[in-house]
């Protein structure tokens, strides 16, 4: 690896635990995060959209980093979500992230005002000026409606503050242009192209299967990295299951709430609307998907 990886190799995209009244469950956003981390995950991004950013509170988002802080800040990094369409909401929240104490703030492309080319730099870089914590760029044009184009990318990689990008563009010759021509950290946002984006260069996940599944990621991770190709395709071949029951079946969320409450990590599997709970059928296929892929607490 020639480029440095500024928050660790395997990262969580961390689900928000509610209760069954849709209240934040703090015990349980601790308990997970060092679950997580016991796991095998080096770090944690917390209110990011498979956080439900969209709808908790801004005091709720400051209370999730403070909790996860404490209880696993020492063990790992902690990114928090802070991207919304808004500039000056987006530079509150970084502010309010690097108050609380977290590593890193993670910024998603504003999303649905789809603003052009000269808008995102103008935006990420207003972003990253009023930023006291390394800013890794989220790009997910499938969620967003536009993504960050190369040249922007090339751009943006020379502000001191911009030190990763999260992607998941999948567009993996756009992600080669741009490693060969910056020194910006590329994390694999998409667990489907885990594998490909390390191949590229990558340095690491931030993965929704890790929930599960974070321990193999590390494994995979370390396999490429020591020349043991084969090896890294072969776990990631045993990962095929798991990632299609959480990421092609239904809403990543939702299959993840409910994967971890058949584990009884995350009881409830308890969700904001929109968002509503995977259905018994759902649920029974789940199980076999998961079985199939060796999740613990999924009998073959």
């Amino acid at each position: 690896m020639t480029t440095p990886a500024p928050f660790g190799r395997v990262l969580t995209a961390m689900v928000t635990p509610f209760t069954a009244d849709g209240e934040l469950d703090l015990d349980a956003v601790a308990a997970l995060a060092i679950d997580l981390v016991d796991l095998g995950n080096d770090g944690l991004v917390v209110n990011g959209t498979t956080g439900e950013s969209a709808t908790t509170s801004d005091a709720e988002k400051d209370s999730v980093v403070r909790t996860v802080l404490d209880a696993v800040g020492d063990r790992a990094y902690v990114v928090a979500g802070t991207g919304t369409s808004d500039t000056r909401h987006t530079i509150e929240l970084g502010a309010a992230a690097a108050k609380a104490g977290a590593h890193g703030v993670l910024v998603v492309t504003p999303y649905y005002n789809k603003p052009p080319q000269a808008g995102l730099l103008a935006h990420f870089t207003a972003v990253a000026d009023a930023a006291d914590l390394p800013v890794m760029l989220y790009d997910i044009p499938g969620r967003t409606g536009v993504a960050i184009e190369t040249q922007t990318l090339l751009r943006l990689a020379d502000h001191r503050q911009i030190v990763a990008v999260k992607d998941a563009k999948g567009d993996l010759f756009a992600t080669q242009q741009v490693l060969a021509a910056t020194d910006l950290a590329y994390y694999s946002g998409d667990d489907l192209l885990n594998l490909p984006l390390l191949a590229l260069g990558a340095v690491g996940v931030v993965s929704v299967t890790g929930h599960l599944v974070a321990d193999r990621l590390a494994a995979m991770i370390t396999a490429y990295e020591s020349g043991e190709v084969a090896l890294a395709r072969d776990i990631n071949a045993g990962l095929t299951p798991v990632t299609a029951a959480i990421m092609t079946r239904t809403q990543g969320v939702i299959a993840v709430k409910a994967a971890l409450d058949e584990q009884r990590r995350s009881e409830g599997g308890f969700l904001r609307a929109p968002l509503v709970r995977m259905d018994a059928e759902g649920v029974a296929r789940l199980r076999i998907d998961l079985a199939a892929g060796g999740v613990p607490g999924f009998a073959a």
